[in-house]
């Protein structure tokens, strides 16, 4: 007989699932499916990677539910939060997924975003992935409202709240005028991924709005909420996609505000 825990979210929907506070990625297997990738990386560099998601019955699992527009989302990130990526592998008609990473030197949490086709939501799983080599550790990028990637600048609003969800606007600028001609990337003008700094917890963020509803302009704003499943601080990495090319802009962001009691009070949302 399987036991149904007291905190599952059926009934609600995935959206409602994703929004909680619910930190994902931090174990490499949940209600009974498991990530397994299949050799240890050695080298550093660009380099082919595959894995399986087994399910509760031992076998790889090939029947997922797409989400943002993909069966799997592939997120790899250094432990140092540095080196960020978000790949889509491709599967074999027996449950291997391959795809490429560029790896430096150093430990490596990779996530997989996934949906099994019948299970009542979706998770992420997360693994430890060692590349041999000189490991240099970076600090912690400073907090900053702006990011720049080349001629790009894109700045965030709002604040992360922990316990709590609140509304956060990305705005991007070219050469400091507003882009207003953002491509749809996996069914939004921007994919966000936050990351709490210290175990890498993973955080569902979802986009308001999608590209053709009707209200959803492309850009120069992305909105999306946001929970901050404790206080801390986060990486946030935002792809957006722009003359054919996704780039990917990174923030460094601790939450404001305490968690728990008379907390609500004290914000003017």
């Amino acid at each position: 007989m399987k036991s149904s825990s007291g905190h599952d979210m059926t009934g609600h929907g995935a959206h409602a699932a994703h929004g909680g506070a619910r930190t994902g990625g931090l174990s490499v297997s949940e209600d009974g499916y498991t990530l397994e990738f299949d050799s240890t990386i050695r080298s550093s560099g660009p380099q082919p990677v595959t894995f399986r998601v087994t399910g509760p019955d031992g076998q790889a699992v090939t029947e997922f539910t797409p989400e943002h527009e993909k069966e799997l989302h592939l997120i790899a990130v250094r432990r140092d939060t540095t080196g960020f990526q978000h790949v889509h592998p491709v599967m074999d008609g027996k449950g291997t997924w391959s795809v490429e990473l560029d790896l430096a030197p150093g430990d490596w949490r990779v996530f997989a975003d996934i949906h099994p086709t019948g299970h009542h939501r979706a998770m992420t799983l997360g693994i430890d992935v060692s590349v041999a080599g000189r490991y240099d550790p970076r600090p912690l990028p400073e907090v900053a409202r702006a990011a720049r990637v080349r001629e790009y600048t894109v700045t965030l609003d709002g604040e992360l709240l922990p316990g709590e969800a609140s509304d956060l606007k990305l705005t991007v600028s070219r050469n400091g005028r507003p882009v207003t001609d953002l491509q749809p990337y996996l069914a939004a003008y921007g994919h966000l991924v936050a990351l709490r700094v210290g175990d890498l917890g993973y955080l569902h963020v979802h986009p308001n709005g999608e590209p053709g509803d009707g209200t959803t302009e492309p850009g120069p704003e992305i909105a999306f909420t946001a929970t901050a499943p404790s206080s801390g601080t986060y990486r946030l990495y935002l792809d957006f996609q722009h003359d054919d090319v996704v780039r990917t802009a990174e923030f460094t962001v601790p939450t404001t505000g305490t968690a728990g009691v008379g907390h609500h009070g004290g914000h003017h949302h």
